[in-house]
């Protein structure tokens, strides 16, 4: 882990306009900067960074975050590789804690394996470009592919001369270490000599996403039928398959935009594509899909589509991750290359234009296909159809997530259409798969949360709540955001000589439980902690704008981020005439004329002060219509219950009750000058 020094180091270097204007063109407006969105395609830019709060906000996507989000964001890096990338960019030397000697070893046995096969990638690039046996055999072989020579530097291709321990020598030369070399699998001990494993081979580095080297894959060219044609490296600290899904690192950035991953089996498959022009496309290396692979999707996009062979082996391979892809709430299709063709013959042979439009035009879903191929397989025999709506009921019982009820019953409906069976028995048969899973503690499952969604729903029907109540409930949000807000934005500066803003406040609002919104509760529970410690550090805006969790770090952003700054003249000319503006719409219509002549004296008298603080008023409305939005809301709560049957004991204490809430909204809209709160 980075030691919290290293990372208050990196946040008291970091500046937002110099790490976001390295991947943005951006132009100064106003007190903010502005520039087209890295994260989808604009030609008006709506992309706006605020060096003041430390934030940015595109307006036409949505993104929005802090400079280490962004980098998270942009490269799609971990937390801890983003930091690593801004302590690199700013020369910070990274210190780290360890918990054992053990993950020491770990750490520095990884370190020294990135740069084993960094060496070999440069070694191996050069063999190819610069030797005569890499000129007239590896890249003869690339040529004849079709690859440019653009595709094959931006991959970092190379190839492995057919002596015995080229590299070998190279290495040891260098003084790395014969065990480390040992693991990375670049060379093997036979007969108690070191000798390079991969002669004779075209080298295709993996990347990790970062772009640092995991590992290789190598591509034989002579005929040799007792050698694989590909040899990968041996799992190790660095290298595990079955979490590397190869061109990730080229592929980030246009999945992000296209907003779908495209998915093939081999190397070449992923370069030919990119060489097309189609760059968000990654590949599962030919073997079987793993939920890590597909964690990785994930993290880019929910749209993933499958591309392989149309051959038998290749749908069955296909099928292979179904089941876990939809666990993962991925949208999956497939696309099946017509026989004898892969991928990347195929896109040489259509071109990119129509190799899209094939892609497009032949999309299928990926349970409707598996239904489909299983009644082709089953072929009329009744035993075998029972066979495929077993499967079908298993494979649509794994869509466990709440979100996707709605997908999991549709489903349902159009395989039962297939199928020709009732869909009151399929969908009991899904129940019943879902209960086994139960049975064995996986995780809750969709009919099971829709049930308690069901009987919540069920439980608000009953209050006989109308539209006034949700209203009431759906704003007591922005109260509370604005609260929180007025919170971050003011809380460490001085209420008076003996108190923060914040501790007003808290004076004030002392309860959390006044609050719905878990996290603000959260953010508000971390700031008055850190009030009573008095470690203003942590009650800093920027604390929670950088913040390791990153709930609390997007709700801070979302709290501070605002789409228009106001202007100096504005201020100015208009600062008084807003309050002005917001008294009158909040009276009703029959104040409006009896009060507008008191109103613009007291206006006009007001532009004497227009250079006064307004922060403290801004605190004390925040303040007022935070308590007005809860007691308004509780008088509801309190009024419902009055009309259910109750004991004439009950229905006294509900009364005074009533009493004492009208009594405490009376006083604060009296406090407020509020007439009318809507």
């Amino acid at each position: 882990m980075i030691s919290p020094n290293t990372i208050q180091e990196i946040l008291n270097r970091i500046d937002i306009i110099d790490v976001v204007g390295g991947f943005v063109k951006l132009k100064r407006r106003g007190a903010n900067y502005l520039g087209l969105c890295p994260f989808h395609n604009e030609k008006s830019p709506s992309f706006t960074v605020s060096p003041a709060k430390e934030i940015y906000k595109c307006f036409g996507c949505g993104r929005s975050g802090n400079t280490i989000s962004f980098i998270m964001e942009h490269e799609k890096y971990s937390y801890v590789d983003a930091l690593k990338w801004l302590a690199n960019k700013y020369g910070i030397e990274i210190e780290e804690t360890f918990a054992s000697d053990e993950q020491r070893e770990q750490q520095q046995a990884a370190g020294s394996l990135f740069i084993i096969n960094s060496f070999a990638q440069q070694f191996f690039t050069k063999i190819l470009f610069e030797s005569e046996e890499g000129q007239d055999i590896g890249l003869s072989y690339l040529k004849e592919r079709g690859f440019r020579d653009d595709v094959i530097v931006k991959f970092q291709l190379g190839y492995s001369p057919e002596q015995r321990d080229a590299f070998t020598k190279e290495a040891l030369a260098k003084q790395f270490n014969r065990d480390l070399l040992l693991k990375t699998g670049l060379i093997a001990n036979r007969n108690d000599q070191l000798v390079d494993n991969y002669r004779g081979r075209i080298i295709f580095p993996v990347h990790n996403h970062s772009g640092k080297i995991l590992g290789f894959g190598a591509r034989i060219l002579k005929s040799n039928d007792k050698a694989p044609k590909y040899i990968n490296t041996p799992e190790n600290e660095i290298y595990v398959k079955s979490k590397i899904l190869y061109g990730s690192w080229f592929a980030r950035q246009a999945i992000d935009k296209a907003d779908e991953c495209l998915l093939v089996e081999g190397y070449t498959d992923v370069i030919s594509l990119h060489q097309a022009g189609i760059e968000n496309v990654v590949a599962s290396g030919g073997t079987s899909l793993t939920q890590d692979q597909l964690r990785i999707v994930k993290k880019y996009t929910n749209n993933l589509t499958i591309i392989y062979d149309g051959d038998a082996a290749g749908i069955k391979a296909a099928l292979r991750g179904l089941d876990m892809a939809l666990e993962e709430s991925l949208n999956v299709k497939l696309v099946l290359i017509p026989d004898k063709e892969d991928p990347d013959s195929y896109v040489n042979k259509l071109g990119a234009n129509s190799f899209k439009e094939f892609i497009q035009k032949n999309k299928k879903d990926f349970v409707l296909f598996q239904l489909e191929v299983a009644l082709t397989d089953a072929a009329g025999d009744s035993t075998k159809k029972a066979e495929v709506v077993n499967q079908v009921a298993e494979t649509i019982s794994k869509i466990n997530k709440t979100e996707d009820f709605t997908r999991q019953q549709d489903y349902i409906r159009q395989c039962s259409e297939i199928l020709k069976i009732d869909e009151g028995g399929l969908h009991a048969l899904v129940n019943k798969f879902i209960r086994n899973r139960i049975s064995t503690q996986e995780k809750a499952l969709p009919f099971e949360e829709a049930k308690l969604l069901e009987e919540n729903a069920g439980k608000a029907a009953a209050t006989d709540y109308n539209d006034t109540t949700f209203n009431l409930l759906f704003k007591d949000e922005l109260q509370e955001r604005e609260f929180a807000r007025i919170l971050l934005e003011h809380g460490n500066k001085k209420w008076n000589t003996d108190q923060l803003i914040a501790n007003y406040i808290f004076s004030e609002i002392m309860d959390e439980s006044l609050f719905d919104n878990p996290e603000i509760i959260k953010l508000v529970t971390i700031y008055k902690e850190a009030l009573l410690r008095q470690d203003t550090q942590k009650t800093d805006k920027s604390f929670f704008i950088y913040h390791p969790d990153t709930s609390v770090s997007a709700l801070a952003v979302s709290l501070l981020n605002f789409p228009y700054d106001e202007s100096d003249h504005w201020k100015r000319e208009f600062s008084q005439s807003t309050g002005y503006q917001k008294k009158l719409f909040e009276k009703s219509y029959e104040d409006f004329m009896r009060t507008i002549t008191q109103e613009k004296e007291d206006v006009l008298m007001s532009y004497s002060k227009m250079d006064e603080d307004r922060t403290p008023a801004e605190i004390e409305s925040a303040i007022n219509y935070f308590k007005l939005r809860k007691v308004k809301r509780m008088l509801l709560e309190n009024q419902h219950d009055m009309e259910k049957p109750h004991t004439a004991q009950e229905f006294e204490t509900l009364h005074r009750t009533h009493e004492h809430l009208k009594n405490m909204e009376r006083d604060i809209v009296q406090k407020a000058g509020t007439v009318i709160i809507k």
